[in-house]
Parts: structure tokens; sequence; C-alpha cells
């Protein structure tokens, strides 16, 4: 297949081009444990995109880091600066992971499973955060996920793949209510 991104197929990109779309498209990893250098500080972490993308000025960096870990609720900023990801918690360090991938300010955020390696508790601030931030940034964001409930909660369309298809498309609260896809129908029966 192909993956059209403001009508220009991805796999066309190369060089400048290439590296404005991975400014614009950011991740956030499933696994915050495994998603930073653990020989980094936060700050050289959330710095590296930034001096990836242009950015010299040291100050400028600090700021936008400071205000990006603000915005993930990680507060006062500047305490989390010189921590290393095993100084933090779980739902500490899904938010550096979010962090980072907003740091560049991009249009367009692929969250793989962003809580499933949290404590139940500490998912819907995660969520909130993230959809807070899609609503406030006019970022659009994909959520690939098994998990219906919380696509229900995130999401305004759900697409289902089975077999590496995609078998239904919709609004969340159509697929939700009335599954047609037998793929569809389990997962939602699924849902507590």
């Amino acid at each position: 297949g192909q993956i059209i991104f403001d009508g220009i197929d991805i796999s066309t990109l190369s060089g400048d081009e290439l590296k404005d779309f991975r400014r614009r498209v950011q991740l956030v990893f499933q696994n915050p444990y495994e998603a930073l250098n653990p020989r980094f500080t936060l700050y050289r972490s959330l710095s590296e995109p930034l001096i990836i993308h242009g950015w010299k000025d040291e100050d400028t960096r600090i700021r936008r880091i400071m205000e990006t870990l603000e915005r993930v609720n990680l507060q006062p900023a500047e305490f989390f600066l010189d921590k290393y990801p095993h100084q933090l918690s779980g739902g500490q360090l899904q938010r550096v992971v979010l962090a980072r991938a907003l740091v560049l300010r991009p249009d367009f955020l692929i969250a793989d499973e962003p809580v499933s390696m949290l404590d139940v508790s500490v998912r819907a601030g995660i969520l909130n955060i993230m959809r807070g931030l899609t609503a406030e940034m006019n970022l659009t964001t994909i959520y690939i996920s098994h998990d219906l409930s919380l696509l229900q909660y995130t999401c305004d369309r759900i697409a289902i793949m089975y077999l590496g298809q995609i078998v239904e498309i919709g609004p969340a609260h159509q697929i939700i209510e009335t599954p047609q896809h037998p793929y569809t129908q389990v997962l939602v029966s699924a849902v507590p």
C-alpha cells in the first residue's frame, strides 16, 4: 500500500523533504521504559530532536523544553531536566515520551498503545493530557490499540484492522454501538 501525507506518497521523500516530514509527524512509543536512552538526562533526550532540526540556541531550546514539560503536567519543569529515566515513575516517563514527540510541535501524532504499559490509575491522566493537547495544538492523532474502551474515549473515528486489512471504519460511537464485522464484534464484546 501507500501512505499519503498532505497529498505526497511518503516513500518518495528524501533529503530536506524527509526531514520536514519527520518534524511534522511524531511517534509516542508504547513502552516508555525503552523509548528513552537510559544514559541521557531528560534535557538531552528532549534537546536532541530540536538540535537535529536546527535549533542552535540553547536558551531557546531550554524554553521550548520547559514549556513542553509543563504542557504534559511535569511541573515544575526545571525539576525534571537533570533527571534520568530510571528516576521517574511510569506515568512520568510516558509524559516525557509525549513531550519528546510534541517538542517539535508536529501536525500529526501516532500513539502506539500509549497507555498499555501504565497502571490503570495513571491511564486516565495521560489520556486526558493527550486529548487536551490534541485540541489545544490542533493536532491530528492516530491511536493504535486493541483497547476499544480507550478508542471510544479518545477517538472521533475508528478503523478496525484484521489480518492487515481495514475491515470496518466509521464514527467511534457507530463502531462501538453497532459493530458489523465479526472481529469488531469480538473486540466490542471484550470491552468491560
